[in-house]
């Protein structure tokens, strides 16, 4: 008889892509919504309920072991069930209104909600692969799916974005799966059974019988396949375009789902280079990798005036700051990288999300010509806002909270230099960040602009964020509390 956990690991990709399914084979804007809110809401109580399994304690198998679950992976699903939900709930609104502006058909519209189902699916398929291979296979299947959401307007510049996209992370891409097959035949040559060689769960405890030569040679292709999935730089290149081409929602998707899934799989590997290698040669190299990423991201976000663009590059800055917790290491620092990786995509979702209000009401994501928020639509005007401070690092919200974990944690490991550094890109991101509330939400606005909000299918996934955005900023309830403590001790190989 099949066991609880192992229907919930079934049942997880088995929902979106069955909804994906259903959607392109729709051609009614009621009857696909309907179906989609349906499988957004399924896929959020799946989640909710892996995540409880996990808390009890339930070990959660299925497939022989080829897909799995841990703190670690119900972390990861917990985002995808959430923040897919919350996101999928702000398109129905988002795509009525390309729907009545004359932006989309019907048929357009069941498309992207396929497109975002198969999105979905992909996220879920490498949250909870045990097998590498097939982790891998799902973080190069995200590319494609979130491709056709990328390139969804059919503009030249989205095309160019989408394709610019597929190219350069299935190039970086290829390295990870160097690094993949490095693993494999490292660990095939000591257990000689390619089933065990393939299955994460095994390579951590046969972590001592490895080469570590040749761990630390594929944690380095590893890095720089997953990285440039995740946005480190010198990657980075593709995020800007693919991020600010997407729609507003598959935006979000983007910067607050995708980007961790990428992450998780280099916390995977770093899991096992911490038990081959030692934590001195992975931790150096992402501590280099973190701050560059973080650096580099501070002065574009300085030089933007294209509001999505400005916070594609907010993102790349974020997962620079995850990177820099897991380069200080230690419990504090992966506890850090963790929390921020969570605090991320509840901010980041909520600001692409009302940047869709915004482009809805101004028609354009240029700073220079969107004056006078407050007083044109005021609820979303103080949502950005609140969003913009909170990305940007202040308290009392979540990015503070971690941000000032991960600086602690930096400084009592002794990197005094490097959170020097640190803390000086977080202020000039934050200069950056900051000025975009004086340019955009405060002056008069233009006459001829309608006032109000849009509706509340709009307003209400980031009212939601908002609050969690806030709560988690003064208060780390004690399931999550207990579900990062658990998942740094995955990591660092005591469970």
């Amino acid at each position: 008889m099949i066991e609880m956990g192992e229907n919930i690991l079934i049942y997880l990709p088995a929902v979106p892509l069955g909804t994906a399914l259903l959607a392109f084979a729709i051609r009614s804007r009621r009857m696909v919504e309907t179906v989609h809110f349906l499988g957004i809401s399924i896929l959020a109580l799946l989640s909710l309920l892996l995540v409880k399994s996990v808390l009890d304690g339930q070990s959660l198998f299925a497939l022989d072991g080829m897909l799995f679950a841990d703190e670690l992976t119900a972390i990861l699903i917990l985002l995808i069930g959430v923040i897919g939900f919350l996101n999928g709930f702000y398109s129905i609104g988002y795509m009525r209104h390309e729907l009545t502006h004359g932006e989309e058909n019907e048929k357009g519209v069941c498309f992207y909600y396929g497109f975002y189902h198969i999105f979905l699916f992909t996220m879920v398929i490498s949250a909870i692969s045990n097998n590498i291979a097939i982790m891998w296979v799902a973080v190069e299947a995200t590319t494609l799916g979130s491709a056709f959401l990328v390139g969804f307007y059919k503009h030249k510049t989205s095309a160019e974005g989408a394709w610019k996209y597929v190219l350069i992370c299935s190039v970086g891409l290829a390295f990870a799966l160097y690094g993949t097959i490095l693993t494999y035949s490292n660990a095939f040559s000591s257990v000689q059974d390619a089933h065990r060689a393939m299955l994460w769960t095994e390579l951590v405890r046969m972590g001592q019988d490895l080469d570590p030569q040749l761990m630390k040679l594929a944690f380095v292709f590893v890095l720089i396949g997953f990285g440039t999935k995740a946005g480190l730089f010198p990657m980075h290149t593709w995020l800007p375009d693919a991020h600010s081409e997407a729609p507003s929602p598959a935006s979000a998707l983007l910067s607050g789902v995708l980007l961790k899934c990428a992450l998780f799989a280099i916390v995977r590997y770093y899991a096992i280079a911490l038990q081959v290698v030692g934590k001195e040669f992975p931790n150096s190299l992402l501590l280099i990798f973190g701050l560059l990423t973080v650096g580099v991201a501070a002065f574009f976000i300085l030089m933007q005036n294209d509001i999505k663009r400005k916070l594609a590059y907010s993102s790349v800055e974020h997962v620079g700051i995850i990177a820099t917790g897991l380069g200080i290491g230690g419990a504090l620092g992966i506890f850090a990288s963790l929390l921020h990786t969570i605090n991320h995509s509840i901010t980041k979702s909520l600001l692409f999300c009302t940047t869709g209000n915004i482009m809805m009401k101004y028609g354009t994501r240029d700073a220079n010509k969107i004056r006078g928020m407050l007083k044109v639509m005021p609820f979303t005007a103080l949502m950005f806002m609140a969003g913009i401070i909170a990305v940007a690092g202040s308290p009392p919200f979540n990015i503070f909270v971690s941000e000032f974990t991960t600086l602690t944690a930096g400084l009592k490991s002794g990197h005094f230099w490097a959170m020097i550094l640190f803390l000086l890109f977080l202020v000039i991101a934050f200069v950056a960040l900051v000025l975009l509330i004086s340019e955009t939400v405060f002056g008069p606005p233009s006459e001829d602009l309608p006032r109000g909000d849009a509706n509340w299918l709009t307003l209400l996934p980031f009212g939601i964020l908002f609050v969690f955005m806030a709560w988690l900023g003064l208060y780390l309830p004690d399931p999550l509390n207990q579900l990062l403590q658990g998942a740094v001790s995955v990591v660092l190989g005591d469970k």
